[in-house]
């Protein structure tokens, strides 16, 4: 037996494939590789190349490998992209979604861990978000995966998947092993962002407004650690393996920093002082968005380990680093 994890050559996807490896899973992971990156991929994994969307696919592959469980990650992720391509992310987030759960209900999966976002509550609001708070989401991105979570709700209603949604904040940091991290070609979340303008990559960090109805007018994020959101993805596969059906928790520390807070920890422990130039407001960004994770921690014992705003810089910054490194050596 063996568990599929799509989008495992990506960043979240690739931290999950690594840690089901180090507690000895069978692990093969489904990606098309076109944000995600091979060597990402643990070398004990069985790396297939190819789309969530191929039924045909994912069915021969669940039966080659006889896998019972899925973690899904596979999908596109930048908000602002979604507001001008809602298409593009409506096909990759929820049709080829469907496709996928299509082929594990034909085939016999057992179980399906499903990721979400936070981007599905919408506005916020200043409180922290339970999992229970209205969803309007304001973007393509936030809908293609409230529509694909409702479409997982009415498949498992009818078939025997028992399955987990899990809704991220805002996830950030890298592999305290120092064996994957946010390789994105083309970054947009603010860790990583400021990490490639204190590594030279970019001359400048953009801040999105500075009017919002925040102590200081800037965005307000939850950051959680990669590593803390993979050991959350880990406790929601052991709570199905024990046999719950349908679990669905947010993913957070409960405690939001500002971008010029943010900002000012990734120059204070890089002791570079990049640029930031002040842009516009961006569609689709909500003034506030902060997590109420009390439930995963009382119902699947969820701890953080990493629940530190420099902790999380000083991996992402140590993860640039590895990133120069491997640019380095010759091909």
């Amino acid at each position: 037996m063996a568990i599929l994890v799509t989008g495992g050559a990506g960043y979240i996807g690739s931290h999950m494939a690594h840690a089901l490896v180090d507690r000895g899973e069978s692990v093969v992971v489904l990606d098309d590789l076109s944000t995600g990156h091979r060597h990402a991929v643990p070398s004990a994994a069985t790396l297939v190349v190819g789309d969530i969307g191929d039924i045909a696919l994912v069915r021969s592959t669940i039966k080659a490998h006889d896998i019972r469980d899925i973690v899904h990650f596979a999908a596109r992720i930048v908000v602002v992209d979604s507001i001008a391509q809602p298409l593009d992310y409506y096909m990759n987030n929820t049709v080829r979604s469907r496709a996928l759960f299509e082929a594990a209900v034909t085939s016999g999966v057992e179980r399906l861990i499903f990721s979400s976002t936070a981007a599905v509550y919408g506005e916020g609001g200043t409180d922290l978000i339970p999992e229970t708070a209205d969803k309007r989401p304001i973007t393509p991105y936030g809908r293609s995966k409230l529509a694909t979570e409702w479409m997982l709700t009415d498949i498992a209603a009818a078939h025997p998947l028992s399955h987990a949604v899990l809704r991220y904040f805002n996830v950030a940091g890298a592999d305290p092993a120092g064996r994957c991290g946010q390789s994105s070609r083309r970054a947009t979340h603010l860790i990583k962002v400021a990490a490639e303008a204190v590594a030279g990559r970019r001359p400048h960090v953009d801040l999105y407004g500075e009017d919002y109805d925040t102590p200081d007018g800037t965005c307000i994020r939850d950051y959680v650690h990669v590593a803390d959101l993979v050991a959350a993805h880990l406790a929601a596969l052991d709570g199905l393996r024990a046999g719950a059906t349908r679990l669905v928790y947010n993913c957070g520390y409960g405690r939001g920093f500002s971008v010029r807070e943010v900002l000012n920890v990734v120059r204070r422990v890089s002791k570079v002082q990049f640029p930031v130039i002040v842009r516009e407001r961006r569609p689709g960004d909500p003034a506030r968005l902060v997590a109420d994770s009390s439930r995963i921690q009382a119902e699947l014992n969820w701890r953080p380990r990493f629940d530190d705003l420099e902790v999380i810089v000083r991996s992402a910054l140590e993860w640039e680093e590895t990133l120069a490194r491997r640019q380095l050596q010759p091909a």
